[in-house]
């Protein structure tokens, strides 16, 4: 899509500075940008590469529009600003309603003319799914699931019984959304299968990552609310609670039965023991694991970045002599 700079301040509400018939139409990075092409800048720390852009115009803050040497945008959150507008010049394909050979829709399923089922995609009985949504190839979409409008699955996506989805969703490709928890009961014997018989309810505008996983209630609904977004390869256990627009980046881990606040952002690798609250604003860095309920907001960390491993090994060698030294501390105490 091509727009015109004026179109795009009006569009957006930022003060242009520059030809408002310019036109751009597409986006590229800082440094690789060429006539034609929008892009941004989020800070001093790449005042050589805005100096040297050949973008047509750059999305900025006010402090860095005097260094810019073609057109600017100007926005007090540049990043957010970018992304919309790259969303307006790259918008997603338009669905066209219909289905593909192979796709089995269930007769008792309610899918509308606007929506497209992919594909060999399987439709259950009982299913609604809303206006001008997209099943990709292979998906399946289970007994009874509710879609709303917009929402799009794309290929090898599972959606099991008991899922409610909002408005405008994303699954990614091989997520998995409303399957049994990991729960077992311990008995004598070994174990008994605790059955999982909630659902999940998801809001609008939830994104799943590529082959991350939502588990089921297991009786209650797990509720996953308006605006999350979860990276790729993620795990959510049965019972979960996360609050509206929180962000989870990839390969966390979230035991059964703990609650995430509103808008939280979730590092990379953290690992989250079960049935703990996470309060609203909570940053948690990557790699931490938590093993007590946060209070919110705050920034929480652990681990212990990577280091020689020469060195790490005669730390581990320290801790230990300490640990041992506190056990003699102790006996001698005990002696006198």
């Amino acid at each position: 899509m091509t727009m015109t700079l004026g179109e795009i301040a009006v569009r957006f509400g930022l003060e242009l500075i520059g030809d408002p018939g310019l036109a751009v139409d597409g986006v590229a990075a800082l440094a690789g940008a060429g006539p034609g092409k929008l892009t941004f800048c989020t800070g001093a720390k790449y005042r050589r590469e805005l100096a040297a852009t050949r973008a047509s115009a750059v999305v900025l803050a006010r402090e860095l529009a005097a260094d810019c040497p073609v057109a600017a945008l100007v926005s007090p959150n540049p990043y957010a600003a970018y992304a919309r507008i790259a969303l307006a010049l790259h918008p997603l394909p338009a669905v066209t309603g219909g289905r593909a050979p192979g796709a089995v829709v269930a007769p008792t399923a309610q899918v509308p003319p606007s929506a497209w089922v992919g594909p060999n995609a399987v439709i259950g009985a009982g299913a609604v799914i809303g206006e001008r949504c997209s099943i990709g190839p292979n998906c399946v979409v289970g007994e009874g699931v509710v879609l709303g409008d917009d929402s799009r699955l794309l290929a090898g996506v599972t959606l099991h019984a008991g899922v409610v989805a909002g408005r405008r969703c994303m699954f990614k490709a091989g997520a998995v959304v409303g399957s049994d928890g990991f729960g077992f009961a311990p008995d004598t014997d070994g174990y008994v299968k605790v059955p999982h018989l909630g659902g999940v309810r998801l809001g609008d505008d939830v994104e799943i990552g590529a082959n991350t996983t939502v588990d089921r209630g297991t009786i209650d609904d797990a509720v996953i609310a308006d605006g999350v977004k979860l990276d790729n390869q993620v795990q959510v256990g049965h019972n979960c609670r996360i609050g509206a627009h929180t962000v989870v980046a990839g390969c966390v881990g979230i035991s059964g039965s703990s609650t995430i606040g509103s808008r939280c952002m979730i590092g990379g690798a953290v690992g989250i023991a079960g049935h703990l609250e996470i309060g609203d604003g909570v940053v948690v860095t990557g790699y931490t694991l938590v093993t007590h309920s946060l209070p919110g907001p705050g920034v929480y960390s652990s681990g212990w970045p990577a280091i020689e491993a020469a060195r790490w090994r005669r730390a581990v060698a320290r801790l230990h002599r300490l640990d041992a030294r506190g056990r003699g501390a102790k006996g001698r105490q005990g002696d006198e």
